[in-house]
């Protein structure tokens, strides 16, 4: 649930805002939803127009808004059904590029102002790539303001022909710190939580994302060889699903290595707080969700230094080449052996978390934007 301040509605007159998902990346999706609580809190109504199951998954309508379930599809029904969801909306908020490509068509002739966030690093190759900056550009132009969580997404959209682009890092809830009293409970379920991944007496790292090539799962099996000289041998688990599995899980029994897969799971947090090692090999946002959990949970983090990583965690973690698979296992090595270093880089975390944006600056900004794209001033805040 949402950590923004409330304040009293404003009535029918209030700015009626749409906000655009596709299939959403985790920290875009948890955006849209924190963002949503912060708006409706401020007065504002909001539609969110995403598919069925990130609903279920975030639970928009918990925190407020209507939810219209539209598929992530562009074909012409999908874009016709955001049309309608758009008919009375002041403003239009698109978040990632199919999104902001499906809604720059629904708006189109009609002059109500299009607000797109750019979450994340889009990457292809050939004529994919070309298509891909083909696509960046009509949509960096058809924005009234491009939003971008990282200074090189900024600088993207400005590349791509954006008429207004600004930098908008965006924040969300830390973790509940366990009150007074509580550390003996926290610490018994974390043991527990290790146990069960069988990790008792032996070190836990731990990534998490959807099983997707530029997540980067291929290089931690690459770096794990590297482990299992390692005595106690680590065990690497990584939560998440998707079309890359069934290779994983292939390599993972044919090359004998310590890892398990253990899907998709609703208990993220209680597993990173479990673990000795946070690990991030690759990902295509600017700000992984797993790197802000990671440095909120005082978990030490080893992470590609690539996309808007380096600007998001600062000295608070090991970074190392993307794509450098003895360099990350090296890293690990190094962190496991060195516990001065993993205390370091937990104090070094929190210091770097609590320079980042609260949710409630977060909703500041962004209303900020829409105000002036309105001509509202202070529109619920």
């Amino acid at each position: 649930m949402s950590h923004v301040s409330s304040h009293p509605a404003h009535g029918p007159s209030s700015l009626r805002t749409v906000q655009v998902l596709g299939g959403g990346s985790a920290g875009s999706s948890a955006h849209v939803r924190s963002l949503t609580a912060g708006l409706v809190a401020r007065g504002l109504r909001v539609t969110v127009c995403a598919p069925a199951e990130t609903e279920h998954a975030y639970g928009f309508g918990a925190v407020g808004a209507h939810h219209l379930p539209v598929p992530r599809s562009s074909d012409p029904a999908a874009v016709a059904a955001l049309r309608v969801a758009c008919a009375d909306a002041d403003l239009v908020h698109a978040h990632g590029l199919n999104a902001a490509l499906r809604a720059s068509l629904a708006l189109s002739g009609r002059r109500v102002p299009l607000v797109v966030t750019w979450h994340t690093r889009p990457h292809a190759e050939g004529a994919r790539a070309r298509l891909l900056k083909v696509l960046e550009r009509r949509v960096a132009r058809a924005a009234s303001v491009v939003l971008g969580t990282s200074s090189e997404l900024v600088d993207r959209a400005r590349a791509r022909g954006a008429r207004d682009a600004r930098l908008a890092a965006i924040s969300f809830p830390p973790p509940p710190r366990p009150a007074d009293g509580e550390e003996d409970d926290a610490e018994r379920a974390r043991l527990k939580t290790r146990a069960e991944l069988g990790a008792v007496d032996r070190p836990l790292l731990m990534a998490v994302g959807s099983l997707r090539r530029e997540r980067g799962h291929d290089l931690l099996l690459d770096a794990a060889h590297a482990w299992l000289d390692l005595d106690p041998l680590p065990l690497l688990v990584i939560a998440g699903e998707g079309p890359g599995r069934a290779a994983l899980q292939r390599r993972i029994e044919r090359e004998g290595l310590p890892v398990r897969l253990v899907g998709r799971r609703d208990d993220v947090a209680e597993l990173l707080t479990a673990a000795d090692v946070a690990l991030l090999p690759g990902s295509p946002e600017s700000r992984p969700l797993l790197a802000q959990e990671a440095l909120h949970s005082r978990v030490p983090l080893v992470a590609a230094r690539a996309g808007g990583v380096p600007e998001l965690v600062g000295e608070a973690a090991e970074l190392v080449p993307p794509g450098d698979a003895p360099a990350l296992a090296r890293a690990v090595v190094r962190l496991l052996g060195d516990p001065g270093r993993r205390a370091e880089l937990r104090d070094l975390g929190t210091a770097q978390a609590a320079s980042w944006p609260s949710e409630d600056a977060t909703v500041a900004q962004v209303l900020s934007v829409y105000d002036e794209l309105t001509g509202r001033s202070g529109s619920g805040g």
